[in-house]
């Protein structure tokens, strides 16, 4: 297909009700009001320059050395010497000065262009101030410490002793690109230049398997996108030497392993290995080399969905972990905001270049979600507010602020970009990867439209066309409007073409059809939309035509790949996040409220006391992905049901697992999951008949689930509307009580179909009962014990086992240790009947220790804080010292010594609720050592 382009900055505008603009204006206020020389500060302390009185943004982003000075190559000041939390310090004002440009191409304020000219002018001046020292290898030196870190690179210097130079070096040139393409800022391309002859100047004369070496240290190697902005400058100013220093850049293993399909990425960095690809798609535009596009596109299918989260993100504690692995990959650190920056820049190139609609699935999933997400619902004039990780585990908090960290600086961009993805054009075609509440303006296709919608939930949105330049750029007339069809819309999607001048045109005039040339004939059956693609309406369009569309959606449980009781809560685009205090993983009774479709019965969506949507499902309440809040959630629930019922219809019967574990709703759910009726009836009584044979059902038992399974509403609608109650939380009750079983000849043949068996010994309820109560975090943090209780059982034998280890009588409460244990009760009735029971018990009764690691800078200490604990895992440190406030601890921190003492307090807190006590940091006077 013919390669598509963005529809331009500026055509393209966010309504306020668009679910993406809140999170946008808010950071175009940033963008207004945050000092440019802030972000220089840290640039002209390092060349020596008046800072200005302006403090720097803070975090990684602080002042270096007491004695700054514009260090040589060869100029190492000593590891001790070095502030390792500010070693990347650069990377912000390259990030803010992308996000000025790319702010006023969208909004065309002049201030937005004048801050952007004014931060390329500051760094403009820091080159010019670097290369009359005399002490850098070439004048188009531009950072904001010395050029000894790069030095110490090209000598293997692991992480800790050096922090990425090239990735800082990236941000700024990438910024300084973008300032000169979106502001027309001329100076900006010849800062930019300079320090592209300067990278050429310091790899070229590099042995190629050095350089291959250098590019696979952890972090240390780490170099951003340089390899995509060097491509975009060579494609730029047609010069060779520009491609040539990108293709420096090329990691020949990742390369290899891409074009021929391997995949290799378990245990990699995420963020250190995702922009490059997004550089070798420019490369594959300038040399044509089938391997950069073919190792963009695997490695992209090898995240995209087998290490994809339900929000879009990807990677723990910064790693990718194997392939296929969602549930088993979840920890306390997963889904870093930078990979989801760089996934969704990915998926944008991928998309225009090929047309697939996996792509543009991808977009709309990780851009409603985890970056929409990624934004506090707050304005602020210092700091982002934006996350670092946006986690998964149970019991998750976002962290936001991040002012000067790597995600701080892509969260700057995220939220001024949301119109790249809405609209992309062609010669006589737009295409439309996600609808949202927006107004497009594409000159290259020829049309002006306007999109509205319900929101993003799906249902009912309306494209009016606005204005049609029939002949432009086109050979005819037509312009084909390319139209996603999401998967999540399924049969009922339908699009409707009204004509302007069809006044009171009806449902049964409106057609799909092109109105410009016929239809192909769709085979027999074949549905006239299919989901997972972009349908295509040709057409002479005039001012005045609209098109409805309808994407159905109701919420939906989604398993993952690899746990398929544990299910993310979806409807149409987006994922609701469970609102909860508990930090051990929440049940729900998902199976006994499914219908046929995949919906749950039972739900509600309506807004609360401040607008915002909330989803009540079996008495919890669940908030949008993209609500901002900073309240505790849990993104995955798992299916836990503890009585039979079908679409919320209660059966009366409680869910006995068999030998091997399986439930009744498991069974009648499993894959392939009935697609009618008539097969799901097939498949109870099926189920049924089974568990009677077995004893795990009597004939009333097995009467009253058919009776259930015949009254469902199975073939029902999804989300109900109506008011949301006060949500608690519910771990697996039914969601109602049994019902009448209804007469009729449905019931009637069901009914007669059971078999005939005798009678059985019918297992006796059992349930695993506790001596102790959870904190509300779900673990026990006090000692607890366990027993098996037994109802209409005499004289049965009671056995306990953890773990799936050996098996012990239970005849009185049994210590439960350390740790998150599976344990599974097993019953003997004196008659042969055997009952099971199993029940997940997390206990931690020990806090985390922690410690203070100091590096004596010699005007100032740098503090590293750090903690472990073995059960629960690490829930925050938190701090204090003069002129600080209780808060989190994220990254190193610095503090300049005073002339009294300062006090540092610190203590840690782990998953399960525990803290330890504070301890204490003495900082001494100055001078006093």
């Amino acid at each position: 297909m013919t390669a598509l382009a963005p529809v331009p900055p500026g055509r393209v505008t966010l309504e306020p009700s668009s679910v993406f603009a809140p999170a946008q204006a808010r950071m175009l206020h940033l963008a207004r009001t945050y000092p440019v020389d802030r972000a220089l500060a840290v640039f002209r302390a390092n060349a020596g320059l008046d800072t200005r009185g302006a403090p720097p943004p803070g975090t990684w982003e602080d002042h270096g050395h007491p004695q700054e000075e514009p260090w040589s190559a060869e100029d190492y000041p000593g590891r001790e010497q070095a502030r390792t939390a500010n070693l990347l310090r650069g990377h912000y004002a390259g990030h803010l000065l992308s996000m000025l440009a790319k702010a006023h191409a969208a909004t065309g304020e002049e201030l937005l262009r004048e801050k952007a000219h004014a931060l390329v002018a500051g760094l403009a001046e820091v080159q010019q101030a670097l290369a009359a020292t005399g002490r850098c290898s070439h004048p188009g030196f531009l950072a904001a410490y010395g050029e000894w870190q790069f030095s110490r690179l090209e000598d293997l210097a692991p992480y800790g002793e050096i922090w990425a130079p090239y990735y800082t070096t990236h941000k700024i040139m990438a910024g300084l690109l973008d300032a000169h393409e979106l502001t027309g800022s001329s100076l900006a391309l010849e800062v930019l230049e300079g320090m592209g002859r300067w990278v050429h100047h310091r790899l070229a004369p590099l042995d190629p398997e050095h350089r291959q070496r250098m590019w696979s240290l952890y972090i240390a190697g780490e170099f951003g996108g340089m390899n995509e902005t060097l491509a975009r400058l060579a494609a730029l100013t047609g010069e060779a030497v520009f491609l040539q220093a990108a293709q420096l850049f090329d990691q020949e293993n990742l390369l290899e392993a891409g074009a021929a399909g391997r995949d290799v990425l378990d245990g990699m960095h995420a963020n250190q290995h995702l922009p490059q690809l997004i550089g070798y798609l420019h490369e594959h535009d300038l040399t044509g080399e089938d391997r950069y596009l073919r190792t963009a596109i695997a490695l992209f299918d090898q995240v995209v969905p087998g290490r994809m989260y339900a929000h879009g993100g990807s990677g723990e504690s910064e790693l990718w972990g194997p392939a296929g692995t969602v549930a088993g990959d979840i920890g306390h650190r997963n889904a870093e905001t930078c990979v989801a920056y760089n996934l969704v820049k990915l998926a944008r190139l991928l998309l225009a270049r090929t047309g697939e609609e996996k792509y543009a699935a991808y977009l709309e999933r990780a851009l409603t979600n985890q970056v929409a997400g990624s934004r506090r619902a707050v304005d602020s004039e210092v700091s982002p507010e934006v996350t670092y990780m946006f986690p998964v585990h149970p019991g998750a908090v976002r962290e936001y602020d991040n002012a000067g960290t790597c995600c701080g600086g892509t969260g700057l961009e995220n939220h001024v970009t949301y119109q790249e993805a809405l609209a992309l054009e062609g010669p006589g075609q737009l295409w439309l990867p996600l609808l949202t509440d927006a107004e497009i303006d594409a000159p290259t296709a020829g049309l002006r439209l306007r999109m509205r919608t319900e929101g993003p939930f799906g249902g009912r949105s309306e494209i009016e066309i606005l204005d049609a330049a029939a002949d432009a750029d086109a050979d005819d007339s037509e312009v084909a409007l390319h139209l996603r069809i999401p998967r999540w819309s399924g049969a009922g999607a339908r699009v409707r073409v009204l004509p302007a001048d069809a006044a009171g045109i009806g449902p049964a005039e409106a057609s799909t059809a092109p109105a410009a040339r016929p239809a192909p004939a769709a085979d027999a059956g074949e549905p006239a939309l299919q989901p997972g693609s972009f349908h295509v309406v040709h057409r002479r369009w005039r001012a005045g035509d609209r098109v409805e569309i309808d994407f159905p959606a109701a919420p939906v449980a989604r398993p993952t790949l690899d746990d398929p009781d544990l299910h993310s809560i979806e409807t149409g685009p987006t994922v609701w996040l469970a609102r909860s205090e508990q930090s051990t993983t929440l049940g729900l009774p998902l199976r006994g409220l499914r219908r046929l479709d995949g919906t749950l019965a039972g739900a509600r969506i309506a807004p609360d006391a401040e607008g915002m949507p909330l989803l009540e499902l079996a008495g919890l309440a669940f908030e949008p992905t993209w609500s901002g809040a900073q309240s505790r959630y849990h993104l995955y629930v798992r299916a836990a049901d503890d009585e039979v019922a079908f679409a919320g219809t209660a059966s009366g019967v409680p869910e006995r697992r068999g030998v091997e574990g399986t439930t009744l709703l498991a069974e009648v759910w499993a894959d392939p999951a009935p697609a009618d009726r008539t097969a799901f009836l097939e498949r109870v009584l099926d189920v049924a008949a089974q568990r009677l044979r077995t004893g795990l059902l009597t004939r009333d038992e097995a009467q009253a689930v058919l009776g259930a399974a015949a009254a469902a509403d199975i073939d029902g609608p999804g989300a109900e509307a109506g008011p949301a109650p006060d949500a608690a939380p519910t771990t697996g009750s039914a969601p109602s009580a049994g019902p009448t079983p209804p007469a009729g000849p449905e019931l009637s043949a069901l009914l007669s179909r059971l078999p005939a068996v005798d009678a059985r010994a019918i297992p006796p309820t059992v349930r695993i009962v506790l001596d102790a109560e959870p904190a509300a975090s779900g673990w026990f943090t006090s000692a607890v014990h366990a027993d098996v209780e037994v109802l209409g059982a005499e004289g049965a034998t009671r056995e306990l086992r953890r773990d799936e280890g050996e098996w012990q009588e239970a005849d009185g409460p049994i210590a439960v240790p350390e740790g998150v244990h599976r344990l599974e009760a097993r019953v003997r009735t004196p008659d042969g009947a055997t009952a099971h029971a199993i029940r997940e018990v997390a206990v931690d009764t020990v806090p985390p220790a922690s410690t203070a690691r100091v590096k004596d800078l010699g005007s100032a200490w740098e503090i590293t804080l750090d903690a472990q604990d073995e059960t629960s895992g690490l829930d925050r440190i938190q701090w204090e010292g003069p002129g600080t406030f209780w808060g989190t601890f994220h990254e190193a921190f610095v503090r300049t010594l005073t002339d009294t003492e300062q006090v540092i307090e610190f203590a840690a807190t782990d998953r399960a609720g525990n803290q330890e006590p504070r301890h204490r940091l003495v900082l001494p006077a100055r001078g006093s050592i």
